[in-house]
């Protein structure tokens, strides 16, 4: 399956749009069955890479400060300059501040390993990541669209967010690997847990696609607005990341990295939070959930293409 996985996501994918076409009524239950698969998904990501990595990848400074450069300050300024041009409906264009600026922190691990970027790394970047979203994002709508709309994204929804979907099944695996460590049973539970991570991740892209779906209405032209704008962002994101790698003089797993952090949102994670906002904006949600379509496909292109654009023979003396 882990072979498989990019055929095996998209397939999920077109599955739950199916369902969510075939059986609208289904959406609200399945919206209920999203933070769960979620959770689930996220404590088998964590668990891949053990506690003490983590805290030894903290260290590289030179590391999580290209991510942050590229995630908070290239990439808000890619989007303020695509902004004046997105449809002028408020809640598209929620839904794109709130999927665009936000780094991913899930299946980003996934598709960097499979381009030879180092997901020790990106995993350990995960906290840092997560905190500068939730101090940076109630700020974003205000900066881009006026005091208005300075109050639409809470806090709240987001600081729940983290803790479900991050604080959790952090510690829930940072616990599994304790247990495993000292226990065959424990050992067991755990190589169970990462077994099944891409039945989990295609079960989370189901549900979200399908739950979703069913909202679009008379919205279809409005989202599809935005696929451009999308594609654009993946274009050009490759670029930046790698330019922002060789600024920091990042060796090619670190380079590659930075290239897909800066270019995959946080769009499962963020979903949340936009069906948080009032009924009147319901159609970010959806706008959110393309780019995930979007997106998974762009990273099917970007598996082949970024280690082109960041070669493994590059190499780096530290400074």
């Amino acid at each position: 399956m882990e072979h498989h996985q990019v055929a095996i996501y998209l397939a999920a994918m077109v599955a739950g749009a199916g369902l969510g076409w075939a059986a609208p009524a289904a959406g609200p239950g399945l919206e209920h069955a999203i933070n769960p698969v979620l959770g689930a998904q996220l404590y088998a990501t964590f668990l891949q890479v053990p506690a003490a990595e983590l805290v030894r990848s903290l260290r590289d400074a030179r590391f999580l400060s290209a991510a942050m450069v590229v995630n908070f300050v290239v990439v808000p300024l890619v989007v303020a300059a695509m902004f004046a041009f997105l449809p002028a409906d408020q809640a598209v264009r929620v839904g794109v501040l709130l999927v665009l600026l936000c780094p991913c922190v899930d299946y980003v691990i996934v598709f960097s390993g499979l381009a030879g970027g180092s997901s020790r790394r990106l995993l350990a970047a995960t906290p840092l990541l997560l905190i500068s979203q939730m101090l940076l994002l109630p700020l974003f709508p205000f900066l881009f669209m006026g005091s208005d709309l300075s109050d639409i994204v809470e806090v709240g929804p987001f600081v729940e967010a983290f803790v479900v979907l991050i604080v959790i099944p952090l510690a829930l695996a940072w616990v599994t690997q304790f247990w495993s460590a000292r226990a065959p049973l424990g050992r067991k539970v755990s190589d169970a847990a990462m077994s099944i991570m891409v039945p989990l991740m295609a079960a989370t892209l189901l549900v979200v696609v399908a739950s979703q779906v069913p909202k679009l209405g008379g919205s279809v032209a409005d989202v599809a607005a935005v696929v451009p704008f999308y594609v654009l962002f993946l274009v050009v994101m490759a670029f930046a990341g790698a330019l922002v790698a060789r600024v920091f003089r990042l060796d090619a797993p670190s380079g590659r990295a930075v290239v897909f952090t800066g270019a995959t949102r946080n769009s499962l994670v963020v979903l949340p939070l936009a069906l948080a906002l009032p009924d009147q904006l319901a159609v970010a949600a959806v706008v959110v959930v393309t780019q995930t379509l979007v997106e998974v496909v762009g990273m099917v292109l970007y598996v082949r293409l970024v280690p082109r654009l960041v070669p493994a023979d590059r190499t780096v003396t530290p400074a």
